[in-house]
């Protein structure tokens, strides 16, 4: 066999090797699974890709809710599909790397190897945000004013185990402080304490805490990302402020169900791609506190994902962090 037969023999043999309904995809409608309640941020954000991402693949792309037990029965629901290219997962830091370190061994219906990665769709920033009352004007003079009364200060979180307890913790060992945690249900619902100074910190996402910090309500001391983030270009990183490497963020990303044909994966990792970078979808992104990923394709959603494993399981290993 001459070397030009080989090569074609070679390359029939491999698009026989991809399934027929892989190399046609997609002939009918795209359904992408938010496993959160309508109306919630992952919810918004799965309908700015979904309403694009219909556009450039020429077939309707359906998000359904699957809410309840804190994400767990949407991502089951998508681990468990048909992994054909057609049940598609919009999830979030929270549920493939919290959810997992908080619940029992073995308790949940999914593990991470259950899904192909697509890519990442946002990275959501968090704020440390104190009373105007605290006199630190940005998040090393804090450190500073902490280390001054150990023990003696408190922060808010959304909750014992949420994200917002996690980065305070994480900030509280780094920086070497010691701290009362005190959960409330929600950020917001912490506010007026934090607010009066009755709670000295808290973090909380960018997109709320914003407009109470340019009205004067709270001071916006440091950010969480490893970069400034471009909704708040004046306020500096924690990193840059004494912790390098300091990072607490939200993210979410679009997975499908482990073994989708490659093909699939590649087309939809390159459409995603394609409308990241459209300028009103930043725009719109922006309008949930989101912004566009830095790190692309499945090998950076592994990575991240990986990362932020490592971080978080080092944080509930201090044991600091009890669940009820």
């Amino acid at each position: 066999m001459t070397f030009r037969a080989a090569v074609f023999a070679a390359a029939a043999a491999l698009a026989a090797a991809v399934p027929a309904s892989a190399q046609t995809w997609p002939t009918r409608p795209v359904t992408v699974v938010v496993p959160f309640v309508a109306g919630s941020g992952t919810d918004t954000i799965a309908r700015i890709i979904s309403e694009k991402l219909a556009a450039r693949i020429g077939q309707p792309v359906v998000v359904e809710n699957k809410a309840g037990a804190a994400s767990a029965i949407g991502t089951t629901y998508v681990a468990k599909a048909q992994a054909d290219g057609y049940t598609l997962l919009m999830t979030t830091s929270s549920a493939q790397v919290i959810l997992p370190l908080i619940q029992p061994a073995g308790s949940l219906t999914y593990e991470s190897s259950d899904f192909s990665p697509i890519g990442l769709t946002a990275v959501l920033p968090n704020l440390l945000i104190v009373s105007p009352k605290v006199p630190a004007q940005n998040a090393a003079e804090f450190i500073a004013y902490a280390k001054e009364r150990p023990g003696q200060l408190s922060f808010a979180s959304s909750g014992t185990g949420a994200i917002t307890h996690l980065i305070g913790e994480l900030f509280n060992a780094r920086a070497g402080i010691g701290a009362l945690h005190v959960p409330y249900r929600t950020g917001v619902q912490a506010a007026p304490d934090v607010m009066e100074g009755r709670i000295h910190y808290q973090f909380d996402n960018i997109i709320w805490s914003l407009p109470m910090i340019r009205d004067g309500k709270l001071k916006g001391l440091g950010i969480t990302t490893k970069q400034r983030s471009p909704l708040a270009p004046g306020i500096p990183t924690v990193a840059e402020q004494g912790l390098p490497g300091f990072e607490g963020i939200t993210w979410l990303g679009l997975v499908a169900p482990a073994k989708t044909p490659e093909p699939v994966v590649t087309r939809l990792n390159t459409e995603l791609a394609a409308i990241l970078a459209e300028p009103d979808v930043i725009a719109k992104l922006a309008a949930t506190g989101g912004e566009p990923p830095t790190t692309k394709g499945p090998d950076g959603y592994r990575a991240m994902l990986a990362e932020d494993i490592a971080r978080w399981k080092a944080v509930f290993a201090e044991g600091k962090i009890k669940l009820q």
